[in-house]
């Protein structure tokens, strides 16, 4: 059994399809949720805390309808939500004791609980401040602390940087980390910086107009797709670049010796040195590097056609 499972899930609002025919089981420990803007990414996480009921088909997590189960899994899951909700007049720790009671802790325990998870993400010096006098940082924080206080096994974190300075995000990044790397509870995070989803997540669901353009581990998809090569040289480049395309290599020629190509799995370095040295050419310099999370993305952006070997590099 996955995190999450979805088979055939349809969403209609009103006359409109928004999620069309996701199938697919997410067992990842920290789950990346991408795509461009009216990909269905809100629809899905609307649909995963049951507040869509779907067309047709089933969406659950840990085995549970997300509609008909709703109220048992709501218990299970904290959710930050992108967009701001606060009773501003409220101190931190009343505030997130308040989401913890909703959450169905009894008071005394949410108020234990709600001290515990300010501390943890920092916030604990001006847990008696109103919220509205915080920081945007402090209040992505407060924001992260009332969705882990009631001791969820699901955390649904929406936009989790929006809006952070390059200090604020890497302390917002670390904590995440931090709870993937602790094991016990699991991660999606619905996000448009490719960035943020490659340093938090093992897993990513990439959704293109309502529907599952890529599914991958991401990990493994590095490890199985393809190399990427960039080579300074000194000598004849355009008769080595055509030696080199010969091994099955795509390949595009800069000015300054400078060559971009892909290496298909049965070529090595040792190949291209091999074929260098015969044909009197210095390799300067030589960088290698694996499909990042933006290849994926782009491939599952545009599957039909093959993007150029400069492109990707």
């Amino acid at each position: 059994m996955g995190t999450i499972e979805l088979d055939a899930l349809e969403v209609r609002l009103g006359d409109r399809t928004i999620l069309n025919g996701l199938s697919g089981v997410l067992r990842g420990q920290a789950i990346g949720l991408l795509g461009p803007n009216g990909a269905g990414k809100s629809t899905l996480i609307n649909t995963l805390l049951g507040f869509h009921r779907a067309s047709s088909g089933t969406a659950r997590i840990f085995g549970l309808d997300t509609y008909r189960d709703r109220a048992q899994i709501r218990s299970g899951i904290g959710y930050m939500p992108e967009n701001d909700s606060f009773i501003g007049n409220m101190s931190g720790v009343h505030f997130v004791r308040y989401m913890a009671e909703i959450s169905g802790l009894p008071s005394a325990e949410a108020l234990e609980r709600a001290h515990e998870a300010l501390f943890y993400v920092g916030l604990g010096e001006v847990r008696y401040r109103k919220v509205n006098s915080y920081s945007l940082g402090m209040k992505q924080l407060i924001k992260l602390a009332q969705a882990l206080a009631h001791g969820p096994r699901l955390l649904i974190l929406d936009e989790p940087t929006n809006g952070l300075d390059p200090i604020a995000r890497q302390r917002m990044i670390h904590l995440i980390q931090e709870i993937r790397k602790e094991g016990s509870v699991r991660l999606i995070i619905s996000s448009h910086l490719l960035r943020d989803i490659d340093e938090t997540c093992d897993e990513v669901l990439i959704l293109k107009g309502g529907r599952i353009a890529a599914l991958c581990n991401i990990e493994e998809e590095r490890r199985t797709n393809r190399s990427f090569m960039e080579l300074e040289t000194v000598g004849a480049t355009e008769r080595f670049s055509v030696s080199i395309r010969g091994l099955g290599c795509e390949c595009a020629c800069f000015p300054g010796g400078r060559i971009k190509l892909v290496l298909p799995e049965h070529v090595e370095a040792r190949d291209l040195y091999r074929i260098a040295s015969e044909q009197k050419v210095q390799i300067r310099r030589m960088h290698v590097r694996r499909d990042s999370l933006e290849d994926i993305f782009l491939r599952a952006m545009d599957p039909e056609g093959e993007r150029p070997a400069n492109v990707h590099l």
